[in-house]
């Protein structure tokens, strides 16, 4: 009996070091896949510092303020763009020539709003996210600090002609300050192109949806969801009023009150104010805040901005566009507003960009989003300052980028064909600062490894 026992113990025994065993082996095949993963692309690192001249030669340059010059030559001093000509360049020594005879010459893309560097995952992983920070009133978070220059998807974004970002952190209510950042970087103080340029506030939603069947009986002490919207608005508003007393004492107090330092760049107009909202009602309320604190205030989302165009011009509000490739706001708008929302706030004279939030895509249908804005009412040159010169003014690095003219930085792309259409454009150079830039990218490696796995020409 005994004997029967420990064979039946011994036998359960095993089986349960197999079972623990078994796990482990998994444990480390998984491990050794996201590893994988991890270091897929360990080749790209950021392009030395160029000091000297580089001239790009022969190329159709569209300069992003409207012009379109043909056979016309860039010409480049450490890293600043020096002239546009045309003919011969001199051969001078040490001259770094690339030829863009019959290509296309464009000022580097920005994506004018994303969490790129803060999200690598989505909610898949939250230790790679951080983009998000608990509370109402998050005016002294900054959203630089978190960005992760080693993204993986920075890379994707280079190879559609995306060379700077607008770094934007996400929240309740007043969310924190973003910054601008190059793709091009060991870490955060290396990506900084301009630092802590904005201050955001989600605008607390003034549409009540419908709650239920007319018949439902009403659910007893259920908050009302406008009362909540409107108390969140009077925070917000209360928090400005607050700061501004407190900027404006002539002592500083013996505590620092690292909220309200914040935001002392709005009321000195080094910063500007982002309000992230889509409806007319709620961007009512951000044209209060230029009203009564004088701030520089931009609309992002703005779907139903076309509806105020007219105003957001006399108030000198500008707008993000966040998403063209949507369906409308409103069941009663025309099926294709969202592609013709740039055309109206454009023939209004509304400062404007355009962006892709699109979670699929994190950006990389930026040119294609301003494509089709072309089809609907832009010409192509509006669309493409809608996404570099618009985008550089609204973020105040317009005197640095944005555009391909003497004094500003050499962040420029050459394109195959048309960096608007998906069918032509092919990015086959691109420099940020001078510096030329590796359009590498895991996409294109896996391309690559299963074509020749497979023998795919």
């Amino acid at each position: 009996m005994r004997n029967r026992v420990s064979s039946t113990y011994n036998a359960a025994l095993h089986t349960t070091l197999k079972i623990k065993n078994m796990k482990k082996i998994l444990m480390i095949a998984s491990t050794m896949v996201l590893m994988a993963g991890v270091f897929a692309q360990d080749n790209m690192h950021p392009a030395e510092a160029y000091k000297g001249r580089l001239v790009i030669t022969n190329g159709t340059v569209h300069t992003g303020t409207g012009q379109v010059l043909a056979n016309t030559n860039v010409e480049i001093n450490n890293g600043k763009i020096e002239k546009l000509s045309t003919g011969t360049v001199a051969n001078q020594a040490g001259t770094i020539t690339v030829d863009a005879t019959g290509k296309h010459v464009y000022p580097g893309l920005i994506l004018a709003n994303t969490t790129i560097g803060l999200r690598e995952i989505g909610s898949q992983v939250k230790g790679s996210n951080d983009f998000r920070e608990i509370g109402d009133l998050n005016a002294n978070i900054k959203s630089i600090v978190a960005y992760n220059a080693d993204s993986k998807i920075l890379n994707t974004l280079r190879s559609n002609g995306i060379l700077l970002a607008h770094v934007v952190p996400q929240g309740m209510l007043i969310t924190g300050t973003s910054s601008v950042v190059q793709f091009d970087a060991w870490n955060w103080e290396d990506a900084v192109y301009k630092m802590d340029n904005g201050v955001h506030v989600e605008m607390p939603s003034l549409f009540v949806r419908p709650q239920g069947n007319r018949d439902e009986t009403p659910v007893p002490n259920r908050p009302d969801p406008l009362k909540q919207a409107m108390e969140n608005i009077d925070k917000i508003k209360l928090f400005f009023r607050e700061a501004k007393g407190y900027l404006a004492m002539k002592e500083k107090p013996a505590t620092t009150n690292l909220k309200f330092e914040a935001v002392r760049g709005l009321y000195n107009k080094s910063q500007r104010l982002f309000v992230h909202c889509d409806r007319v009602k709620e961007m009512l309320v951000a044209a209060d805040f230029t009203k009564e604190f004088g701030f520089d205030v931009t609309i992002v989302g703005g779907s139903e901005s076309f509806q105020i165009a007219p105003l957001l011009k006399q108030a000198n509000i500008s707008v993000i566009l966040s998403e063209m490739h949507s369906l409308p706001t409103l069941d009663d708008d025309d099926i294709d507003q969202p592609f013709k929302t740039p055309a109206v706030l454009q023939k209004a004279g509304v400062l404007f960009a355009i962006t892709d939030e699109n979670g699929t895509t994190t950006g990389r249908n930026l040119p294609f989003n301003a494509g089709t804005a072309a089809s609907y009412g832009l010409s192509k040159e509006e669309a493409l300052a809608a996404i570099t010169l618009n985008a550089a003014k609204i973020l105040g690095i317009d005197d640095r980028t944005g555009s391909i003219e003497a004094g500003k930085d050499a962040n420029i792309i050459i394109s195959t064909g048309d960096i608007l259409d998906m069918r032509t454009s092919v990015i086959t150079n691109a420099f940020i600062q001078g510096r030329t830039i590796n359009l590498d990218d895991k996409h294109k490696q896996l391309n690559k490894r299963y074509s020749d796995r497979y023998g795919i020409k």
